[in-house]
């Protein structure tokens, strides 16, 4: 079994993620704490709401109670992007060039690299944000569907409608695919580079809980997800993607809650975690098993591998943390 190097953290652990081979927990009292030869903290927020990974630089992206948005950096600096004074900030995003998106009530802002920001309303609050791989094009989550904004032109938002409240989103790495995840259990997906006619809808339906976690394998191969006994992962390779396709069960334990997953950065390998604080470790291709973690104390909320793959942070709602070390 791999070495497992705890770390407690008071309190609840909202988000863990490596900056090169630095492993950050960031916890909902609104510290951003990091192990760079011996603990370092960093308070941030009166209160920190979430806690992302910009996927365009080396850097976090945060958002809290006290409406501040902040960047920081992999030695612990930290910048404040943006500000809206009593307003609670739950939903950010990194995209391309430097761009940093965040929402409140029903307004997304994007603040662009020269400190220059556009705004776009939407009719309903927004619930997330993502940006596309490739320009600077945005989506807006929210009830009955998805709107699609490109940052750079006046043109209006391309409207993805489908009953029900949006809660999450993100783009297949190939942008080829969008998905959200619902306040219903179930995902809802559009395929984006359809000819105008044909259907574009994808159900994924049949979870016993609300999805709260999701991961893409790293060329978008697959989509992990939580919200049953076994990861719940959807094939992406297709034409089609999921579509009249069955996805895989990983990691199937009876009766216990898979809650967090995370796609190894190079290999199809899954990180499990559930509500008990156990982690598994399952390769995609033959589903074999590798135990990472016996349970722990609480629920698994937070999950992320180092660069090189050889690491494995973990965080529980219990400040349960820890490193693991594969290699080991």
């Amino acid at each position: 079994m791999p070495t497992v190097a705890p770390f407690d953290i008071e309190g609840h652990v909202i988000a863990t993620h490596f900056l090169g081979d630095k492993p950050f927990f960031a916890t909902a009292a609104g510290e951003l704490r990091r192990l760079d030869e011996g603990e370092k903290v960093t308070p941030l927020h009166a209160g920190m709401l979430t806690c992302i990974k910009d996927p365009f630089s080396a850097s976090l992206l945060t958002g809290g109670e006290d409406g501040k948005v902040m960047r920081v950096a992999a030695d612990g600096s930290s910048k404040l992007i943006a500000e809206a004074p009593r307003k609670w900030i739950t939903v950010v995003a990194g995209g391309p060039q430097g761009a940093v998106g965040y929402a409140y009530g029903k307004a997304s802002i994007i603040v662009l690299p020269d400190g220059s920001t556009k705004e776009f309303g939407e009719e309903r609050t927004v619930e997330a944000l993502a940006f596309a791989s490739k320009g600077l094009r945005i989506a807006a989550a929210r009830y009955n569907g998805v709107s699609l904004h490109w940052v750079n032109t006046n043109t209006p938002p391309t409207d993805l409608e489908w009953k029900g409240a949006h809660t999450g989103v993100t783009f297949s790495p190939d942008g080829r695919f969008l998905v959200t995840t619902m306040q219903e259990n179930a995902l809802h997906g559009w395929k984006l580079d359809g000819k105008p006619g044909e259907p574009r809808h994808m159900r994924m339906t049949g979870y016993p809980s609300k999805v709260k976690s999701y991961s893409w394998s790293p060329k978008g191969k697959w989509l992990a997800t939580s919200g049953a006994p076994a990861a719940i992962v959807w094939p992406f390779s297709a034409k089609d993607g999921p579509m009249g396709k069955a996805p895989l069960e990983l990691g199937t334990r009876a009766n216990i809650m898979v809650t967090c997953v995370a796609f190894h950065p190079a290999e199809e390998v899954l990180a499990i975690g559930y509500i008990d604080g156990m982690v598994l470790g399952v390769r995609v291709g033959d589903g074999k098993e590798a135990l990472l973690r016996r349970p722990g104390n609480g629920a698994v909320t937070a999950m992320s591998w180092s660069a090189n793959g050889k690491l494995l942070a973990f965080g529980s709602e219990a400040g349960d943390c820890g490193i693991i070390d594969i290699a080991a």
